[in-house]
């Protein structure tokens, strides 16, 4: 599948307008993942997106759900629901000097904190969807972590450094093996809060269906865990982290761990193992 120019220019501009250069900090010492989300969270107060009030939220996300915002090696994703204490939405991006450890099983040690405060749940979708296809994209992941200053990294995540390529699509199933378009289909992807990680989820796995052609028959929405179990028995699948997992338990339908939210390969072999193809 093909980007449109003018869609990723209007999801850079996007990020562009939530992620300003001042929230950018690299080469950031923390001595545990408390103070890289700290660190994170001081970031999105001085650019007047939040309150101090919003980094205890993130901070306690993570204590009461687990690890489950690290979503790809390295990389952790913070951010709790919206609340009062955000006062605009935006983001903040952290470097770290050193790997701090967060507790999870494969993407530990992490380097990189983005931080996300969202006034509702759809004002930053299309800044995700740019998120998930930068993080994802090899040469683009190299020069972020590669960038020498904060208007360096912000130029390759905006498009005035550098464009992620499309990943390479491998063998395509017959939609005939798929769904059908008289029955569509649809697959939950779930986090704690269901304005983050679920976000990037669904992304990656909406660029895999688009390149097999079965955008017509599936339908992706992203949710959070007390909404997911209600909503499980409208889904052919629901796709999260090992910790989300747990949480969920049994609700009747298959749940189905993705280790790399960016993960294009990963997601696409869950939709085969799912389908069957």
């Amino acid at each position: 599948m093909t980007v449109p120019m003018s869609s990723m220019m209007t999801c850079m501009e996007d990020l562009k307008d939530l992620l300003p250069v001042e929230a950018v900090r690299l080469d950031v010492r923390a001595p545990d993942w408390r103070e890289a989300i700290g660190a994170a969270g001081r970031l999105m107060v001085e650019t007047g997106a939040t309150t101090d009030e919003y980094t205890r939220e993130m901070v306690a996300n993570v204590e009461e759900n687990g690890p489950y915002i690290v979503i790809a090696p390295g990389v952790a994703f913070a951010h709790s629901r919206p609340s009062p204490a955000v006062l605009t939405t935006g983001m903040s991006w952290v470097r770290l000097a050193e790997p701090v450890e967060f507790g999870h099983e494969s993407n530990d040690p992490v380097t990189l904190v983005v931080a996300l405060a969202a006034k509702d749940t759809a004002a930053h979708t299309s800044a995700m969807a740019s998120l998930a296809r930068l993080l994802g994209d090899p040469d683009t992941a190299a020069a972020l972590a590669a960038a020498p200053t904060p208007e360096a990294l912000h130029a390759v995540l905006t498009g005035d450094g550098a464009e992620a390529s499309e990943p390479s699509a491998g063998p395509e199933p017959s939609a005939a093996s798929g769904p059908r378009a008289a029955s569509l289909h649809k697959i939950l992807t779930v986090c704690g809060n269901g304005v983050g990680t679920s976000l990037f989820l669904k992304n990656t796995l909406e660029q895999v269906l688009d390149r097999w052609g079965w955008s017509r028959f599936v339908t992706v929405e992203a949710t959070d865990t007390i909404s997911a179990k209600g909503k499980a028995s409208e889904a052919v699948v629901l796709l999260t982290s090992r910790e989300i997992a747990r949480t969920l338990g049994d609700v009747g339908r298959p749940v189905k761990v993705v280790q790399d939210f960016t993960s294009t390969a990963e997601v696409d072999a869950v939709l085969r193992d799912t389908y069957d193809v």
